[in-house]
């Protein structure tokens, strides 16, 4: 009797459609892998086969594979969203502590200041110091400091660069007298609390070549400080010979709390040009809240902060597999690994084969909806089909019955 192979299509067909009403279903889903039913023939067989024609019994869906291929990127401009380009997955660590992954970049920071997907897990990474540069293979979840400002960095040294003007009288012998503050500048440095600390710097030439340089702490009279001297060589740069002591610098808060901050006029020059401060830094800053962040290609996440000041806040991680098509799904745009899937591989976005990482952007779904629906109207067709090799195979057993 065709009963059972009409059945297995119709069952084969069933499944096949119900394949393709999931793939049009998730047509917007971010990161949605397309799904394809595989069939395979059935056939009966026997351990006392004579090698006769074996009529197959029908058809059943062999496996349901997902197609990995890349999906259209489209850009968002939200910072926290990501889209991988290329291959690789992110992976994420379950609220159960289960390892998850996924392709869907859709990611948000909590009340702790973790990365986190729509369903609360986090996203893993690598920690990195404030340059970026990776300290461990050892993924962690990726956090971000918003619970508090960033501490306050005292100042170890400022650097100025200028040009001393080498048409200028020598302070002694000029008529009218050059005033201190003729040749000055001034810089913030900053307390290891973040307190400011005004630092000035006044210059006196005192001979062919030759300067002294006055400072002035917190406001105070440069004149009242104790100078030193710089000099020049005769084609205008300054002599490496020359000794800049340290400043002592002294808290505005406790006067009591004093620390050295370095000195540097490497780039200092006097031409016969006027008086200019070209360059002029110092290496301490206030505390500061997070107030913006970036992801680069390579996944360093970038966080800006209210005191002007950036520093790297870790790398987001990727993971492949030997056999991608070995993922099991378990929805929201997850999967998890299997034996079939082999160990997965760690890398860092753009390293190997891993893909580059797309900021401000989200991966669409690879599923094509005008081929989705061509393949369900054929689906349709073998569903048609298999019902009506039924109800043929019902008339044939009809007129059996009715012989007489």
């Amino acid at each position: 009797m065709g009963f059972q192979q009409g059945l297995s299509g119709l069952n084969s067909a069933s499944r096949n459609l119900d394949v393709i009403g999931h793939n049009v279903a998730n047509g917007n889903t971010v990161g949605m892998k397309a799904s394809r039913a595989e069939f395979s023939e059935l056939y009966a067989s026997s351990i006392n086969a004579s090698g006769g024609v074996n009529t197959g019994i029908g058809v059943t869906v062999d496996k349901v594979t997902q197609l990995f291929t890349q999906g259209n990127v489209t850009v968002t401009g939200n910072d926290l969203d990501v889209a991988i380009n290329g291959s690789g997955f992110f992976e994420l660590t379950q609220p159960n502590g289960g390892m998850s992954y996924s392709r869907a970049g859709m990611f948000k920071l909590n009340n702790q200041g973790e990365i986190v997907n729509n369903q609360g897990a986090n996203l893993m990474g690598y920690p990195t110091d404030e340059l970026g540069t990776r300290l461990s293979f050892t993924t962690q979840a990726l956090t971000l400091p918003t619970g508090g400002p960033i501490p306050a960095r005292s100042t170890t040294g400022i650097s100025a660069e200028f040009n001393l003007d080498a048409r200028a009288p020598v302070a002694a012998t000029a008529t009218p007298p050059t005033p201190l503050t003729t040749y000055g500048t001034s810089v913030i440095a900053y307390d290891p609390q973040g307190l400011e600390i005004p630092v000035g710097l006044a210059f006196e030439k005192t001979g062919n070549n030759q300067w002294r340089v006055f400072t002035s702490i917190n406001g105070s009279d440069p004149a009242l400080s104790t100078p030193f001297t710089i000099n020049f060589l005769a084609n205008g740069t300054l002599d490496p010979a020359t000794t800049i002591p340290p400043l002592t610098l002294a808290s505005p808060n406790d006067p009591s709390v004093t620390f050295p901050v370095t000195l540097s006029f490497g780039n200092a020059t006097q031409f016969g040009i006027d008086y200019a401060v070209t360059n002029l830094s110092q290496d301490g800053y206030r505390p500061g809240q997070l107030t913006s962040l970036k992801i680069d290609q390579s996944g360093v996440i970038t966080a800006s902060y209210s005191n002007g000041q950036t520093r790297a806040a870790g790398q987001i991680a990727l993971v492949n597999f030997r056999n991608v098509q070995g993922l099991q799904p378990t929805g929201s745009g997850n999967w998890e690994a299997n034996f079939a899937t082999g160990e997965p591989v760690h890398g860092a976005p753009g390293e190997g084969n891993f893909g580059s990482l797309r900021a401000g952007a989200l991966e669409d779904s690879n599923i094509d909806i005008t081929a989705e629906l061509v393949s369900m109207m054929t689906a349709q067709r073998a569903y048609q089909a298999n019902a009506q090799s039924i109800k043929t195979q019902d008339q044939v057993l009809s007129t059996m019955l009715n012989m007489r």
